[in-house]
């Protein structure tokens, strides 16, 4: 009806400037780099973790113990990049686990091992992930490599929901996602690695190592989105928040990312052999 045509145009116009306002965001905090870059995934780190709190039960009506040291274990995890400590990336998240399972036996039977496998999932999901954009942008060129984080999660997300709704037939997960398609999966891998192409001849780099990474980095950007959809779907939730108009919550926007953001900076070390 007309009343529903108007509320998708509305819809349609919010999502289209929050993804602008998004983008505007992305490109000062990432070509600034270091402690703006650095205190403003701490932000969308600890923002994430509460939406995946609440949605998995760890933060209640008020914020408890165990929410607290998960959002501590985070913060420990960061400094210790910002201190030049990464290979002590890893003493950090065991530490966070230790402290969360002190908080699971002195305060038995306060909290149950689903809140406290969430706590931790909460610290290695979306810190830990998060933190290899930080990563990626301080390798050597990772100003240029950074970019192929978003050009493969956001890209392939948008080239396969073009493709997907020109040609797309056979569906990719049915009982999870309903509209993704097989076509739109492949315009997405096909659209990012064509992406990555464009991208190295506007900055003089690879194409063939940035197709692949691109093209790589695509595939699992959807298993990240699929993933952030199943635990909506487990929890029973629409969205993570309504931090981002049209959007959703941070993890609503950034679930690809999550999981691309670890693998291009591993493939960048292996492939451009940083």
């Amino acid at each position: 009806s007309l009343w529903r045509r108007e509320r998708g145009i509305i819809m349609f116009k919010t999502r289209l400037i929050s993804g602008i306002l998004l983008v505007i965001a992305a490109l000062l905090t990432i070509i600034s780099g270091g402690y703006v870059l650095f205190f403003t995934l701490v932000c969308i780190s600890l923002i994430g973790m509460q939406e995946l709190y609440k949605a998995m039960g760890v933060h209640g009506e008020s914020t408890g113990l165990l929410e607290i040291i998960g959002y501590l274990g985070a913060i420990l995890y960061y400094v210790s990049l910002l201190l030049g400590f990464e290979s002590y990336g890893l003493m950090t998240v065991l530490v966070s686990l230790i402290l969360i399972m002190f908080v699971y036996v002195f305060t038995y039977p306060k909290y149950n091992a689903h809140q406290i496998m969430s706590a931790f999932f909460g610290v290695v999901y979306v810190a830990v992930m998060l933190s290899f954009i930080l990563l990626t942008r301080n390798l050597p060129d990772g100003k240029f490599i950074v970019w192929l984080i978003f050009l493969c999660s956001w890209g392939c997300d948008t080239c396969a929901y073009c493709v997907g709704m020109l040609i797309g037939k056979h569906k990719m997960a049915p009982v999870l996602s309903p509209k993704k398609s097989v076509e739109g999966g492949i315009g997405g891998v096909v659209g990012a690695g064509l992406l990555g192409v464009i991208y190295a001849a506007a900055i003089q780099g690879p194409m063939v190592e940035y197709a692949v990474i691109c093209g790589i980095g695509a595939l699992i950007s959807m298993v990240g989105d699929l993933a952030a959809s199943a635990i909506k779907r487990n929890q029973g939730i629409k969205d993570y928040g309504k931090l981002i108009p049209g959007h959703g919550g941070i993890l609503d926007r950034f679930d690809s990312v999550i999981f691309t953001a670890p693998v291009i900076y591993y493939l960048a070390k292996i492939i451009l052999g940083i």
